[in-house]
């Protein structure tokens, strides 16, 4: 019970999180990004990266999530699918999001 508990209040906080970069705020949440000068974020589109970044963050919190749900079932399988699923999303983001300059003004 207690791993469905810290499952779902992490699951939680990123929903919340994401929420606010769907709505292109929260860009200085972002590692790297916020780190840059001032000079280097004139070069992005930061509401875009914000948005972006929302995009991917909320099926990653619907996965820890069902992580706290599979921990109250015991499911066996479950985390071999987790897995994929987590590294396929990762995966595709980190690919995206690094081809094709799509967030640079």
């Amino acid at each position: 019970m207690f791993g469905f508990i810290v499952s779902a209040a992490i699951g939680g906080l990123m929903i919340i999180i994401s929420i606010i970069m769907l709505m292109g705020r929260g860009s200085f949440l972002i590692a790297g990004y916020n780190t840059k000068s001032k000079r280097e974020k004139e070069k992005y589109n930061a509401p875009a990266l914000s948005k972006f970044m929302g995009k991917i963050l909320l099926p990653l919190a619907i996965l820890v999530i069902l992580m706290g749900i599979e921990r109250l079932h015991e499911l066996s399988w479950f985390i071999v699918a987790w897995v994929i699923a987590f590294v396929g999303i990762l995966a595709i983001a980190i690919i995206y999001a690094n081809t094709g300059n799509r967030f640079k003004k």
